[in-house]
């Protein structure tokens, strides 16, 4: 069975060599992992999630930032 050039393109893949630590290649690879967003795609797949339900949240999530930047801007409490 031949494979496609997709399947090889989205597998991550770190060649180790004699002497290359086993935490870095672990390091390498989680690093790997969240430049490609695989940790979040999974997360976001492990629910159906309505799209009406998406949206709501992508509105609310975007006026959290918002407020956000806006108190920052303003100065906003400061503890002393």
């Amino acid at each position: 069975m031949a494979h496609s050039n997709k399947d090889s393109k989205d597998k991550i893949r770190i060649d180790i060599t004699e002497g290359f630590a086993v935490e870095r290649a672990l390091k390498k690879f989680k690093r790997l992992c969240d430049s490609y967003g695989i940790v979040k795609e999974y997360r976001a797949r492990e629910y159906y999630q309505k799209p009406s339900v998406k949206q709501k949240e992508k509105l609310e999530a975007a006026e959290k930032r918002r407020q956000k930047t806006n108190s920052k801007m303003r100065g906003g409490s400061k503890k002393i």
